[in-house]
């Protein structure tokens, strides 16, 4: 059991999620996840029977995905680090910024998990807010976090990216780690190659991101792998309603364009 910042004694168990069941005690003892099983084709050759069948799991996948998302309002996905702690200042810039776009009057997407995704999720539904997780099944245990209003948990992190994107009007990330830096990557590739449109990606934190962005600046756009107008695509910022402002700005323009 485990203690929150009030002292207040948490009796759940921990668990693990794989798609949309929930594990917990000695049935969390799976390492293996669905991702790894039909990425992994070392080892025996029947995998290769059994991949028709994962198609239909991948299928029932999107359907119930596209399903449960299907009416949800104007949103912004938020990235960040699961390992940032409560009483760490990027967990109340979190709240902050999960309020602001609650008041703004957008739905708050983040992957469900703890740390910055939590705070956003948290600040969300505090502020009244639509506060969605969509989860994924890891090796560790990592349930959705509390403060979701809505969450589906998904097996494939491909299936749930295409979620983040179709349902989303723009990023926002936090300071955080590999994922993070998987889809702010993602997101570029997909606005610079013009397969989605009018979708801000927001960087928030200069002092974190500021070594990133000078690198791209300094090294790829200098080395012609980018142009200007891709260094363009990014947004680096301190200020949360200036984060806010660069949304609504995109979002209003994409609704006058339709």
């Amino acid at each position: 059991m485990t203690k929150d910042e009030n002292g207040v004694v948490d009796e759940r168990p921990k668990e693990k999620m794989r798609g949309p069941v929930v594990l917990r005690r000695e049935r969390r003892d799976e390492l293996t996840t669905t991702d790894q099983r039909l990425l992994d084709s070392r080892g025996p050759s029947d995998w290769v029977h059994t991949d028709p069948w994962r198609v239909l799991r991948i299928q029932a996948e999107f359907v119930e995905g596209f399903g449960a998302l299907a009416e949800v309002p104007s949103a912004v996905t938020v990235f960040g680090s699961a390992r940032t702690g409560r009483d760490h200042p990027e967990y109340q810039i979190g709240r902050d910024l999960g309020a602001a776009l609650a008041q703004a009057g957008f739905a708050a997407i983040t992957g469900g998990g703890p740390g910055a995704m939590e705070a956003v999720n948290r600040g969300c539904s505090e502020a009244g807010g639509f506060s969605i997780g969509l989860g994924i099944e890891l090796p560790f245990e990592q349930g959705l976090n509390p403060w979701v209003d809505l969450g589906v948990n998904f097996r494939y992190f491909f299936v749930r990216k295409t979620m983040f994107i179709k349902y989303s009007q723009a990023f926002i990330c936090l300071p955080g780690g590999f994922g993070t830096l998987d889809e702010l990557f993602e997101a570029l590739t997909l606005v610079q190659t013009k397969k989605v449109t009018k979708f801000p990606v927001v960087l928030f934190g200069t002092h974190y991101w500021q070594g990133l962005y000078d690198w791209i600046k300094d090294s790829v756009l200098e080395g012609g792998k980018v142009g200007e107008k891709d260094l363009a695509l990014l947004h680096l910022t301190d200020d949360i309603e200036d984060a806010v402002r660069v949304v609504k700005e995109a979002h209003q323009a994409w609704a006058d364009a339709h």
